[in-house]
């Protein structure tokens, strides 16, 4: 599966482990019920540690272990369940969390732009021709004009600054 980060197709670092599995050295993605029922132990180990956070558990269950998480991947179940962008909206905004935020499931090509300005910046695509498309979807869109979670500038705060800057 393609794994887009910075407007390009990447690697995945991270290896998916099964709940019964031992854990593997290096990066690796666990389950929410593996990280809350061990969560010291696994935090503690060496190499970076992310979790899959399904969309109908509550984020507050998370917030405790976000300083020490270098992603989670939240999970959009179908297309129609938008859950996950509420998630990803409060990780980013409310609760300050910068490590990666990574879609997953049904990522569409079509929601691209939704999910990056939702916060999300690694993005778990079914078809190569998806992920080919996203990089220049992303691209297409230099000006935004509501803040959100992605933390871009938005047009009218490109104005006040160049009205400020030309009024020296």
């Amino acid at each position: 599966m393609p794994l887009v980060k910075g407007y390009t197709i990447v690697a995945d670092d991270y290896v998916r482990v099964a709940d019964d599995a031992p854990l593997p050295q290096g990066a690796v993605l666990i389950s929410a019920a593996r990280l809350l029922a061990d969560a010291e132990a696994i935090l503690g180990r060496e190499g970076r540690t992310g979790v899959i956070w399904p969309n109908a558990r509550p984020i507050a269950e998370l917030v405790p272990y976000l300083d020490r998480l270098a992603a989670v991947a939240l999970v959009f179940p179908t297309f129609r369940d938008g859950r996950a962008y509420s998630q990803a909206r409060l990780l980013r905004e409310r609760h300050g969390y910068d490590g990666e935020l990574r879609a997953t499931g049904q990522v569409l090509r079509d929601q691209f732009v939704f999910m990056l300005r939702s916060g999300f910046d690694a993005f778990e695509v079914v078809k190569d021709s998806d992920a080919t498309a996203f990089a220049e979807v992303a691209r297409r869109y230099s000006v935004v004009y509501q803040p959100t979670g992605d933390r871009r500038a938005t047009a009218a705060h490109a104005r006040r600054t160049l009205a400020a800057e030309a009024a020296r």
